[in-house]
Formats: structure tokens, C-alpha cells, sequence
């Protein structure tokens, strides 16, 4: 689209330049000084058409991408019978504009004026009651739905290995695009020093590929990248910007800038917290200490799921299966903590608060 612009503008400068290129040069000139300035107005008006086509075109480019994604927000019968009510309001302009030329001086300019006002009244509309004016006709359109935005992917949601599950079950609908950027970077974890990036890194990378294979539906590899921009996260946030997408994603800063741009996320940390049983204050909870906590008397344990379990008390029973007791849950996009204190060692005590 720029270098479209840019050529076409810069051939229609040059070509004005050439036609009133005489205009510019005193007549008095003769010989080679006078054709040499004229050809230098014409290589100034290719020039300055070359400079303006690269603004006009990257203005024309955005506002494209702005009209495809506001296209596809829109139902074919809405755009159809907006586009029909444009016609009828530009028949209805015209013959407004018979009426206002005629006025002295401004008629000509109050002409246009009505013209495009009358236009984008009727087509706006149309758009609106595309549904009643249907039905008017004869015609009763389906009942569609809003269509759903494409999910762009996030390094972190591939590495974390649940999304392609996820996407397995049908919960995540809608096209699912791995940008060429986030590949990028996978490939440059899977060949990490670390043993356990490498490891990861190329998991991400199989997860791909048996996307790709055909186990996800949609499933498409976005090309492109923004050279303008330095890390992975601002690249996806400009690319879901541009396509009115959402990110998925387990990056908890990520999903915060995203929000704050007012890109939509889909976090899959929220997810499972959503999907956890409930654990409620005063539940009894049969775990085993395996560390020290960071605080005085602290110890934590696990559980299955990997919820993080903050045991007060728990310090000197590091290596025991203990009962504790649920004091609270604290939840958020970064995960799940439950802070309970020691209540009784072995799998009895949890038996016996059941009964």
C-alpha cells in the first residue's frame, strides 16, 4: 500500500510539475538553463509526491486494516443493505444538490457538503435497521451471531503445554494465529544451555506442530513482524491491536500492559483457577511439608494440582504428612495460595473431621 501510494502520487506530482512546469520558468530562459530548470520542478514535484505518498500511504494502510476489522465485527445483510441505503442517499443528494447549487457564491460548496451528509445519514441508517427494512421486503434474515475474534498465542501458553488440551475440549473457539515472532523465540529457548528451557523450548515447539497438524481447527502461522519495536510482548499487543484479536497467555505482566491497552486476554492461569475445587476456610487438607516457607515458622507443601500451600507452624514438620486447616485462599492471575496452620499429623485426623 505505501510504495502503491508512494509511486502513483509521486507520478501525478511530477506529471503536474511537467504541465505547469512553464509556469515556473520565465520565458525569457532559452536553450539548456531553461529546460534544466524545468526538469528540476519536475524531479522537486516527484520528490515531494514520493515524501507525501509515504505518509498517505501508511495513513491508507491503517485505515484498510481499520475497515477490514470493523467488516468483520458486521453481518453480510448489515453491510449489504448499508451499502444499497448509500446509493438511495446519494440519488436523494443529487437532487438536493440541483437545489443548493443554485445559491450564489457557496451553492457549489454547500452542494458537497449536503451531498455527504445526506449519504452517510442514509447509509448509517440502513445499517442500523438493515433487520426491520428486511422484513419490510419480505425477507427475514438468520439470526447470526457476533463473530468471535482470533486468539493470538503467547510463548508462555505454548511452553506452559495445557493450551493444546484446552483447545482439544472445543472451550476455545475462534481462529487461533502463532505469530512468527513467538516462534522465533520459541526456537531460540529450545537452543537455551539450560537443560531445562532446552526441554521446554522444544515441547513448545511439538505443541506447534500438532497444532498445525490438524488437531486444532483455525489454526494459521501469522507472518509479519515490527522491527520498530523491541520484545516479544509489545509485538503481540500491536498485532492483536491490529486485528482485534485476543492474547492467550500465562505471563501475568503480559496480561497487565495488555489490559492497560485495552487488548483482550485470555489468561489460562484463570482458567484453571476457575476449574479448581473450591477450597473453603476451616476445610481439613492432608499434605506434606517439603520445604521451609520465607516467613518465621512457615513451611510449604503442594498439592497435586500445584497449588502452593503456606503452612503456619509447619517448619519443624518438613518431610511429614501433616493435616492442616484452611485459613484462607488467596487467588489471582498469577495462580492460587491457600495459608492454612498445622492442625494433626496423618491421614486420621482428616477422617475423623469428616465424620
Amino acid at each position: 500500500m505505501v510504495i502503491v501510494t508512494r509511486v502513483v502520487l509521486a507520478a501525478l506530482l511530477g506529471l503536474a510539475a511537467w504541465q505547469g512546469g512553464a509556469s515556473f520558468v520565465p520565458e525569457n530562459w532559452s536553450g539548456l538553463p531553461r529546460y534544466g530548470a524545468w526538469i528540476g520542478v519536475v524531479v522537486i514535484g516527484i520528490g515531494v509526491g514520493y515524501l507525501v505518498g509515504g505518509i498517505a500511504g501508511r495513513w491508507l494502510a491503517n485505515r484498510v486494516k481499520a475497515l477490514d476489522r470493523a467488516a468483520d465485527r458486521r453481518p453480510a445483510a448489515e453491510l449489504i443493505v448499508g451499502s444499497l441505503s448509500l446509493v438511495v442517499g446519494l440519488v436523494v443528494a443529487a437532487l438536493a444538490g440541483l437545489l443548493v447549487s443554485q445559491l450564489p457564491k457557496v451553492g457549489v460548496y454547500l452542494a458537497v457538503v449536503v451531498a455527504l451528509v445526506v449519504a452517510y445519514i442514509f447509509s448509517r441508517i440502513g445499517a442500523r435497521k438493515h433487520v426491520d427494512i428486511l422484513r419490510v421486503m419480505g425477507i427475514r434474515p438468520r439470526q447470526q451471531l457476533p463473530p468471535v475474534p482470533p486468539r493470538v498465542i503467547d510463548t508462555s501458553a505454548i511452553i506452559d503445554g495445557r493450551l493444546v488440551d484446552v483447545l482439544g475440549t472445543g472451550f476455545l473457539s475462534g481462529q487461533i494465529a502463532v505469530p512468527t515472532f513467538v516462534l522465533e523465540e520459541l526456537q531460540r529457548v529450545a537452543d537455551s544451555n539450560d537443560h531445562l528451557k532446552r526441554a521446554r523450548g522444544r515441547r513448545g515447539l511439538e505443541l506447534v506442530e500438532e497444532m498445525k497438524d490438524g488437531t486444532v481447527s483455525g489454526f494459521v502461522v501469522h507472518d509479519g513482524d515490527y522491527p520498530d519495536l523491541d520484545g516479544v510482548d509489545a509485538k503481540l499487543v500491536r498485532l492483536a491491536n491490529e486485528m482485534g484479536a485476543a492474547i492467550v497467555t500465562t505471563d501475568f505482566n503480559l496480561n497487565k500492559v495488555a489490559q492497560i491497552q485495552g487488548v483482550s486476554v485470555l489468561n489460562l492461569n484463570d482458567l484453571a483457577n476457575a476449574l479448581k475445587p473450591a477450597v473453603l476456610p476451616g476445610e481439613p487438607l492432608l499434605v506434606k511439608i517439603i520445604r521451609e516457607g520465607r516467613e518465621y515458622d512457615q513451611g510449604v507443601a503442594y498439592l497435586d494440582d500445584g497449588t502452593m500451600v503456606v503452612v503456619e507452624g509447619g517448619k519443624g514438620l518438613v518431610g511429614r504428612e501433616v493435616t492442616v486447616e484452611v485459613t484462607s485462599v488467596l487467588q489471582s492471575s498469577s495462580g492460587k495460595m491457600i495459608f492454612t496452620k498445622a492442625a494433626a499429623t496423618g491421614p486420621a485426623a482428616v477422617e475423623e473431621r469428616a465424620s
